[in-house]
């Protein structure tokens, strides 16, 4: 099942805990973000760690993040990949345009516009497209 637009806080994990899904694919692409912001390692760790701790996950270990692309400018930036007790944060941040993809996936629901609130404090994008997909084998 795919929601193209999350509406309103907690419904749809409510719904999908009904029917018994295994998983939560919150996937978040997100246009023209603080540059300064996405470009700064030390910023994009606190980000993730008040993300883990916002959304109600654990932590398992640091955050690995990395500078990739820049054989290609257009595509540079860092990705960023931190496990959590029930899979996984990953990201990368555009750093031409200001651009950030996000997912985060989890077999323990979490609060999608709690993860949106804190993308907004920390990058400031001019706009998020949100997809939600529930995961079952």
């Amino acid at each position: 099942m795919v929601v193209n637009t999350v509406s309103q806080e907690g419904i749809e994990i409510e719904a999908c805990e009904k029917i018994g899904y295994w998983g939560y694919h919150l996937i978040l692409d997100c246009q023209a973000c603080d540059i300064p912001s996405i470009s700064d390692p030390v910023n994009l760790t606190k980000f993730v760690k008040t993300l883990v701790d916002t959304i109600e996950m654990k932590a398992y270990g640091e955050p690995v993040l990395e500078h990739f692309a820049t054989h290609c400018p257009d595509k540079a930036g860092y990705s960023l990949v931190q496990l959590i007790e029930t899979s996984s944060i990953t990201g990368h941040f555009v750093e031409k345009n200001g651009d950030a993809y996000l997912d985060i996936f989890s077999c323990k629901p979490f609060s999608s516009d709690k993860a949106k609130e804190v993308i907004y404090a920390f990058f400031r994008p001019k706009k998020i497209k949100m997809h939600f997909i529930t995961r079952q084998a």
